[in-house]
């Protein structure tokens, strides 16, 4: 029980700056699409433009205590707020007890950040900005000359992410002649590859392509789209990359073992 103290409170403590996170990545997800400053102005209401306060900045408690509801119009707060803060404390909190402290660590933290933050605006305005990508794809190499997946399985992971990518966005172009991929998937999957190497990035490839087949294909079943409807391919990118990060190793041993 002693022994274990510790470590519940260094876990807890990581799960609550994790929340603090969170709500900066909020502030991201809303003002970078429109290109604004991610650190000023302080934080307000997007509906009745008031400044927010101390207290209404509490990560998730502050939600429920408003119940939902600016304090001043009354308006909705969206969801997206405390389910953000939440999930990035919980990224917090288990990578803390999963990885320890170290290189590694800090560089799943800042990869579940990227994602996150790619996978909210995707999904709301089909955009991958080039903010969060491209100094991605460096961050992410120089996390690899000191922890996994190594400078030259990143190096070959940027190259294969982006150049796979590329490839199948050209290949569709000069078929179709339209475009079926944006350069913001190229850039998203060349990130991928800086942080996960090349392995983990063709199945976070793999993944993506399956999920999003499988949504596309229920949404057409069920009259909501039609064949042409753009899919935010970012967002299953997102996911993907998630669970290759998380137990991509053994998936790769599992289906290894299959073969």
């Amino acid at each position: 029980m002693i022994d274990t103290l510790p470590a519940a409170l260094f876990i807890a403590a990581a799960a609550a700056f994790g929340a603090v996170i969170g709500s900066f990545l909020n502030v991201v997800i809303y003002r970078l699409p429109l290109g604004k400053s991610t650190v000023w102005p302080s934080s307000a209401c997007p509906h009745c433009a008031r400044e927010l306060s101390w207290y209404e900045n509490i990560p998730v408690a502050s939600f429920v205590a408003l119940r939902g509801r600016c304090r001043t119009c009354g308006a909705r707060i969206s969801l997206q707020y405390p389910l953000v803060e939440a999930l990035t404390a919980v990224m917090f909190g288990a990578g803390w007890w999963y990885y320890g402290p170290g290189p590694l660590l800090a560089s799943r933290l800042v990869f579940g950040c990227a994602l996150i933050v790619l996978f909210a605006i995707d999904l709301e305005h089909q955009l991958l900005p080039n903010a969060i990508t491209l100094p991605g794809i460096v961050v992410g190499f120089l996390f690899s000359l000191a922890a996994e997946p190594g400078w030259m399985s990143s190096l070959i992971g940027i190259l294969v992410g982006g150049g796979v990518l590329y490839g199948v966005a050209e290949a569709y172009y000069r078929v179709r002649h339209e475009e079926g991929l944006g350069m913001g998937d190229v850039k998203m999957l060349a990130m991928v590859g800086a942080f996960l190497g090349w392995q983990l990035t063709l199945l976070t490839l793999v993944l993506a392509s399956v999920s999003g087949t499988v949504i596309g294909l229920g949404l057409i079943a069920t009259n909501r789209a039609g064949m042409k409807y753009a899919l935010p391919f970012g967002t299953f990118l997102a996911l993907g990359a998630a669970v290759a990060a998380s137990v991509g190793h053994a998936l790769l041993e599992w289906y290894l073992g299959m073969m």
